[in-house]
């Protein structure tokens, strides 16, 4: 049981936390209002709520694992970070209830500190998304290049997303305006979480249109099999094992009118960075919820069945082939060839050998 926790901001309605100590910081905004007060004065506590809320989780729902969603938003200037002292406290309640507890981070930064020892300068967290295999393989599913997209140009930023980790390890970014990044080359495999979809790339989209309803049938299987054949831990999101049609759409249900507006505003200043063709659906409006609502009963039918099945001989494959079921990056080799779309991959453990050739075609009609 992994439990998705934000400890960056409080809900824009009906969180009256501010109200009874100085949760929230003077000086730091994130994009969803005032930042938590992590580093301010009086911020030991605001510290230990956070803190006990994890161990919380831990102790009296038995979650295995939190997903700290992006932690790029928490501003924290102190000598120890909060991520840090959360990290310590979560491993230390773990080892006394001899369990395997794990620390997840969202984080756009491509900083492989989060990952590291507290020795070298690092958080210790367990494990952090890395966007940039989304993106390298995204774009090469389909031809899309705007916004943070345009950082990524082809079959060699998808090559080197299997062979390091990061793609943008300190090199310039067109889309930041700066150099982004730092290396990941002494990360290990486990550490990173890697998928062809998510909630946050399917529903920022305009229409919340998922790969489903962007690529080809035949294209979902490469897309499938180059996460499931990584070196890394997998994330699937809902209902892409068979395909589901349905889009994945912002909604609220607020009840604040100028609340539902900001909301509004929002989205479409955040749209605008891409542009997609649709019509943005009212994030207040009930029908964009119902429309977002999966249909489990298709993976028993027609070509849903089929990618059911194929994402279960996947995940066989990567359980009972030593090869694939050792996560380690060392023992890979990833060749690029351009001029075919395609990456050649090598495997291995001491027990076996796996090839792997990886061939995606430019973007084809439904």
């Amino acid at each position: 049981m992994v439990l998705d926790v934000v400890y960056n901001h409080l809900g824009p309605e009906g969180n009256y936390l501010a109200d009874f100590g100085p949760y929230l910081a003077d000086s730091y905004q994130t994009p969803w209002g005032r930042a938590v007060n992590f580093d301010g004065p009086q911020s030991d506590n605001v510290r230990r709520y956070f803190i006990e809320n994890a161990l919380q989780w831990i102790t009296e729902f038995h979650v295995d694992a939190l997903r700290l969603d992006a932690i790029h938003a928490i501003v924290d200037l102190s000598a120890q970070p909060f991520l840090q002292e959360l990290s310590s406290s979560v491993h230390a309640k773990a080892k006394q209830l001899n369990r395997k507890i794990f620390l997840i981070a969202e984080s756009n930064r491509n900083d492989a500190r989060v990952v590291s020892l507290g020795d070298a300068g690092g958080l210790e967290l367990d494990g952090v998304w890395n966007d940039d295999f989304h993106h390298s393989l995204h774009v090469l599913l389909t031809g899309e290049q705007n916004g943070y997209y345009q950082d990524f140009s082809g079959i060699k930023d998808l090559a080197r997303a299997f062979r390091e980790g990061f793609v943008y390890q300190g090199q310039y970014s067109k889309y930041r305006q700066r150099r982004h990044g730092s290396s990941s080359q002494q990360t290990s495999s486990h550490r990173f979480l890697v998928c062809s979809q998510n909630h946050d790339q399917v529903g920022n989209r305009t229409e919340g249109d998922r790969l489903t309803e962007l690529v080809s049938f035949d294209q979902l299987k490469p897309a499938a099999a180059t996460v499931l054949l990584s070196p890394y831990v997998p994330l699937l999101f809902m209902g892409e094992e068979y395909g589901e049609p349905a889009p994945f759409r912002y909604f609220v249900s607020h009840g604040d009118p100028a609340l539902v507006d900001s909301v509004r505003n929002g989205r479409r200043t955040q749209l605008a960075r891409f542009p997609w063709s649709g019509h943005m659906a009212d994030p207040q409006d009930e029908r964009t919820f119902l429309c977002s609502i999966l249909n489990w009963d298709l993976r028993t039918e027609g070509h849903h069945r089929r990618l059911w099945n194929f994402y279960q001989e996947l995940l066989r494959l990567r359980r009972d082939l030593p090869a694939l079921a050792r996560l380690d990056k060392d023992a890979l080799e990833a060749v690029e060839f351009a001029n075919s779309n395609a990456i050649v991959v090598r495997r291995w453990s001491a027990l076996s050998h796996v090839f792997a050739v990886f061939h995606f075609n430019p973007k084809q009609a439904n």
